[in-house]
């Protein structure tokens, strides 16, 4: 039978030993400030080409399941993201340990990467062809209204004024332009710097913003008098779980919304998990009846959120595996694993590697599990580091981390340079009150946003925009989304 030559498969002393090492690899990659997972998918290739086509790709499934989560663990105590993922709601994990609630933001994070993890997995092995047809169906016309949904919502989606919201968001445009152009392959807004011709990396101004900032603000109230010191706190392993579920029993709606989201955004091809991360929380902020707690310790935009993380992965896979299209970074470099050992991906992979693709599910549901025991041990071993250790060493840690992060993404110093520049820009962006998520996404979303409007005009003009059935669809999203709050007002005040 195939169920037992699966795990046979699996169950075998090289495949157990390879999970082990790969998690540890993974929980070490997303601790780690500017170390994504898809760096770490590109340092595994070289050993792939000594395994076996299982045991090549089961490292990657583990190491991109448990980096993707472990980003959340230096958001919580440092304020920075571990992988960019963990970006989109940084703020409410860290204002939870700053008030003490430290244990809550991470068994919100364990228990909702884990099942929205799993959650991917399920619509992976049980829907991959019929969401592979709905993503295939998207082009540029659709992408661009879904890029435009996603920077809507990065405005609508955090408090302050109007103005504020709109510049930082202009901001992240204006500096997602620097670099090449990739429409009429020119270079623009260099000023003749040629580190500038490539772009600037979003991974060191994330550290910059969030990371650097901190380190700038907690020196600006030391000179000051005050120190900023986080309460003690104890990681108990069984209230870790208990408080996950019943978080996630009180929230419901937001965990299956935020993990069916991030299926469907990690299906769609080069989205990924920090684009479905972002939307999800956009999403549940804008339904949600307690807005005030948003970017100030929000539990249920941290749910939300981070289900969309994990559920993602899976969803990544379903055009990689049916059409051999990646759905987000990780995936690309795992077709070139299959292509290397003769695993053709397709619509016929299901039946001629059955075995092979029977096996990938169920690596990728024990990889889900593990997030649990290991997550723990990661949460004790590095809560008693970060929250023991006194601010004038704190510090200092913090400003190395920075540093070697941002080397990191391509080993020059003009990144750590970067980093520092907008770690001066995000100290006094919070500082008058001018919101960092839509600048983030600006410069996320701001190439992707560019190509897709030009690839689509190209096509046939303004009309291009509009004369797709998604694309209505899109729009009419759109403009549900903003008006949500003035409809509900009308439906209250008529009552």
């Amino acid at each position: 039978m195939v169920g037992i030559d699966v795990i046979y498969d699996i169950l075998t002393p090289k495949i157990i030993i390879t999970m082990l090492l790969t998690s540890f690899y993974g929980l070490f990659i997303g601790s780690m400030p500017g170390l994504t997972a898809t760096m770490a998918a590109a340092l595994l290739v070289p050993f792939a080409f000594w395994l076996d086509p299982l045991t090549a790709l089961a490292m990657i499934i583990v190491m991109d399941v448990l980096a993707i989560w472990a980003g959340d663990v230096p958001a919580t105590f440092v304020r920075i993201p571990g992988t960019p993922a963990s970006a989109a709601y940084i703020d409410d994990m860290y204002e939870l340990t700053k008030k003490g609630r430290g244990q809550i933001a991470l068994s919100i994070s364990l228990l909702g990467s884990t099942l929205g993890g799993l959650i991917g997995v399920l619509v992976l092995m049980f829907f991959s062809p019929e969401l592979a047809r709905f993503a295939i169906n998207f082009s540029s016309s659709e992408f661009f209204w879904l890029v435009i949904f996603g920077l809507i919502s990065s405005v609508l989606a955090v408090r302050g004024s109007v103005i504020k919201r709109m510049t930082s968001l202009i901001l992240g445009l204006l500096i997602s332009l620097i670099g090449f152009d990739p429409v009429f392959y020119s270079s623009r807004l260099t000023f003749g710097i040629p580190e500038l011709e490539g772009g600037l990396s979003y991974i060191p101004i994330l550290i910059g913003v969030f990371g650097m900032s901190e380190v700038i603000r907690r020196v600006y109230y030391k000179t000051r008098g005050v120190t900023i010191t986080l309460p003690p706190t104890e990681f108990k392993a069984l209230e870790l779980i208990a408080t996950g579920f019943s978080t996630i029993r009180k929230y419901f709606t937001r965990f299956i919304t935020g993990s069916l989201i991030g299926v469907i955004i990690g299906a769609l091809p080069g989205a990924g998990a920090d684009i479905a991360a972002w939307l999800s929380y956009n999403i549940s902020y804008r339904f949600s009846k307690n807005k005030d707690e948003y970017g100030k310790g929000s539990e249920e935009g941290i749910l939300a959120a981070t289900s969309a993380n994990n559920a993602s992965l899976g969803g990544a896979w379903i055009p990689s595996l049916v059409f051999g299209i990646p759905g987000d970074s990780v995936t690309a470099i795992v077709l070139g694993v299959m292509m290397m050992k003769a695993v053709i991906p397709g619509p016929r992979i299901f039946v001629e590697q059955g075995r092979l693709i029977t096996s990938l599910f169920i690596i990728f549901l024990i990889a889900n599990i593990l997030i649990i025991p290991l997550g723990i041990l990661t949460i004790k071993t590095l809560g008693r580091l970060f929250l023991r250790t006194p601010d004038y060493l704190l510090v200092p840690a913090i400003l190395v981390f920075c540093i070697v992060g941002s080397y990191a993404v391509d080993f020059t110093f003009f990144n750590v340079a970067v980093m520092i520049l907008f770690g001066v820009i995000g100290f006094f962006m919070d500082r008058y009150g001018f919101p960092i998520p839509p600048m983030i996404l600006g410069i996320i979303l701001g190439k992707m946003l560019e190509t897709y409007f030009v690839m689509t005009f190209m096509k046939g003009g303004i009309i291009a925009f509009f004369n797709r059935p998604l694309s209505l669809v899109l729009i009419i999203l759109i403009i549900f989304i903003i008006l949500t709050p003035k409809l509900g007002k009308v439906v209250m005040g008529r009552r």
